[in-house]
C-alpha cells in the first residue's frame, strides 16, 4: 500500500474546514473531523474511531487516560476493530488478541462530505506480516460517517479461490455517568455466554452492571440502547451483518490488574460491541463480501 505523510495526505483528502489530518495522541497520524453535525477523530493506525461528540452533545465514546498510543500497540477506547478473530486466538494463544487489524497501517481510499455529514473510506490488505499470523488474501474497507449520528461498516472481501472464516467486532467503548446506574435495553430474554462464570444463561430484564461483566449475546440482531439518566440520554446502537452482542465491563479488580485502564475508569465505561463472536463465526465464499454495520446516535431521556 503506498505510503503517504500528513502533509501528503492533506494535499491529497482534507476537506478545508471540515476534515484534516495531524498528529494526534503519541503522535499517531490522525483523521480530525469538525463539520456542523459533529466533532470527531479517527487514527489511521488500526482504522480506529476514537472519538465522536455530535454537536450539542457530551462525547459519546470513552478512551482511557492510561491508554498506549504508539506503533503497534492497541488502543484503549473508542472503537477497535477486532479481525480476523474476536478474543484470544482459537488455536494459537501466542498470537495478538483480537486480531492484527486494529494494529495495522491503513491506506486512506477517500474522503467525502455530504448533507448528512463527513465520511472517510480506509483499506488494509495482506502483507507478509499479517498472512504469517492468517494465511489468507483480504481486502478490507472501513467506512466511517460522522454525522449527526456515527456510521462504522467493515467491508470484508474475499479476492482469493477459497473460502475463509472470522470473527469480528467493532469493539465500541461507550462514555457513561456512572455505569452502576445506566440500563442497557434490547437484549431480553436473549441467550448468552457469561464469560466471567463460563455458563450459558438468558438475560432478564434489561441488562444492569454491578460486576464484572463479559457476556456474548448470542442470535440478535436487536438495536441495542444505553439508558444514561445521569447524563439525561439514550445511546442507539444499531447494528447490521451481525447476530452477537458483547457486553463488558471489567469492574474494580480486574481494572487494577490492566496497565493501559485506570483504576477508577471502570466506572464512566462500558462496550456494547457489534460482533461476529463465535458462534456467529462468518464465512466469505470466493469472491464475496460481508459488511458488518454500527449505527450510533443519541436521544435525550
Amino acid at each position: 500500500m503506498e505510503t503517504l505523510n500528513l502533509e501528503e495526505l492533506n494535499q491529497r483528502y482534507a476537506l478545508p474546514g471540515l476534515l484534516r489530518f495531524a498528529p494526534g495522541p503519541g503522535g499517531l497520524p490522525t483523521v480530525h473531523i469538525s463539520d456542523p453535525h459533529a466533532q470527531g477523530m479517527l487514527v489511521l493506525q488500526g482504522a480506529h474511531v476514537l472519538q465522536f461528540q455530535p454537536r450539542g452533545q457530551q462525547p459519546v465514546l470513552w478512551a482511557s487516560q492510561h491508554s498506549f498510543y504508539a506503533p503497534g500497540r492497541p488502543i484503549r477506547g473508542g472503537i477497535p476493530l477486532c479481525w480476523p478473530w474476536f478474543g484470544a486466538h482459537p488455536t494459537d494463544a501466542t498470537k495478538p488478541g483480537h486480531g492484527f487489524a486494529r494494529t495495522s497501517a491503513w491506506e486512506v481510499l477517500g474522503t467525502s462530505a455530504g448533507p448528512t455529514g463527513t465520511s472517510i473510506e480506509l483499506g488494509l490488505l495482506p502483507t507478509p506480516a499479517t498472512l504469517a499470523l492468517w494465511p489468507h488474501p483480504f481486502s478490507l474497507r472501513l467506512r466511517v460517517l460522522f454525522g449527526a449520528q456515527l456510521e462504522v461498516e467493515l467491508h470484508v472481501h474475499n479476492p482469493g479461490d477459497q473460502a475463509f472464516t472470522f470473527s469480528a467486532a467493532l469493539h465500541s467503548y461507550f462514555a457513561v455517568s456512572q455505569v452502576s446506574a445506566i440500563t442497557i435495553t434490547g437484549l431480553e430474554e436473549s441467550p448468552y455466554f457469561d464469560k466471567v462464570g463460563g455458563a450459558p444463561l438468558r438475560q432478564e430484564g434489561p441488562v444492569q452492571i454491578s460486576a464484572e461483566t463479559d457476556r456474548v449475546y448470542q442470535d440478535t440482531t436487536a438495536e441495542c440502547h444505553i439508558e444514561d439518566p445521569g447524563l439525561g440520554r439514550r445511546i442507539c446502537v444499531a447494528k447490521q451483518g451481525s447476530r452477537s452482542t458483547v457486553v463488558w465491563n471489567p469492574w474494580a479488580a480486574k481494572a487494577t490488574r490492566m496497565e493501559d485502564f485506570g483504576d477508577e475508569e471502570y466506572r464512566q465505561m462500558v462496550c456494547v460491541e457489534t460482533a461476529n463472536a463465535p458462534p456467529d463465526q462468518v464465512t466469505v465464499p470466493p469472491g464475496s463480501a460481508h459488511c458488518l454495520q454500527a449505527l450510533i446516535r443519541v436521544e435525550p431521556i
